[in-house]
């Protein structure tokens, strides 16, 4: 039984995208958790709604939704709605293991968001209650390096490590999305990009061939990293 916590440096990096590539991936029965869903009104279809579209995966979970387009805490407290509890998120998560072979979490937010105003718990503390595989959904251009560091060392402080994905990589990278990609590598868990997303993966018509390509052995893919890297690493005069 595996259970894999997908977070991120931020808002819109390609977590929910991941997070459908991991499922398409995945041998087995596969499970996908939302615990809190933000910014959709109830009838609305969010983020597993996207996921099982891509992944054809339909045995998802969302347990709690607000309207607002906030953090959860935020988000319940503007609604008047109950809070997410750590100990019943996990619970509800966990019950999960009898019946399946991969359990995909996606968070919400970045790392250090929190569910519960009070107890200020984060998707951190579910990924240590499950004893989770963390990947971390990172930007490929200017300024991630900074983001993505002060997310690893978050991570790191919380006692885990993190599997670094590039959550949307352009057709045609810049300079700084090329000059990036080492120092990117080398802040994931087994200094390797654990895979690369392409930009419009949404649209592709084979999404489970494309979500092999780009994620790497560690979760089902045949994405090969350091391949990628030479290939698109820049010249540097010494």
């Amino acid at each position: 039984m595996r259970f894999v916590v997908v977070t991120g440096t931020g808002t819109d990096v390609g977590k929910t995208v991941a997070t459908a590539a991991i499922a398409a991936c995945a041998a087995g029965r596969v499970a996908v958790v939302k615990p809190a869903q933000t910014g959709m009104a109830p009838a609305e279809p969010g983020d597993l709604a996207e996921v099982s579209r891509l992944a054809g995966v339909d045995d998802v979970h969302e347990f709690v939704r607000y309207p607002e387009p906030l953090s959860p805490h935020h988000a319940a407290a503007r609604s008047g709605l109950p809070t997410l509890a750590r100990d019943a998120a996990a619970e509800r998560i966990a019950a999960l293991a009898g019946s399946h072979d991969v359990v995909v979490v996606e968070g919400a937010g970045g790392v250090l968001v929190p569910f519960d105003g009070t107890t200020g718990w984060t998707v951190l503390d579910l990924a240590r209650d499950l004893a989770a595989d963390v990947v971390l959904v990172t930007r490929a251009g200017l300024g991630t390096l900074n983001d993505t560091r002060l997310a690893a060392d978050r991570i790191a402080t919380a006692g885990l490590t993190a599997d670094v994905v590039i959550g949307s990589w352009p057709a045609d990278p810049d300079l700084a999305a090329r000059c990036n990609l080492d120092d990117l590598a080398a802040m994931s868990r087994s200094g390797h990009l654990a895979g690369v997303l392409p930009a419009g993966m949404t649209a592709v018509t084979d999404f489970r061939s494309e979500a092999r390509a780009a994620l790497g052995p560690a979760f089902g893919g045949d994405f090969d990293d350091v391949a990628f890297r030479a290939a698109h690493r820049p010249q540097y005069r010494s």
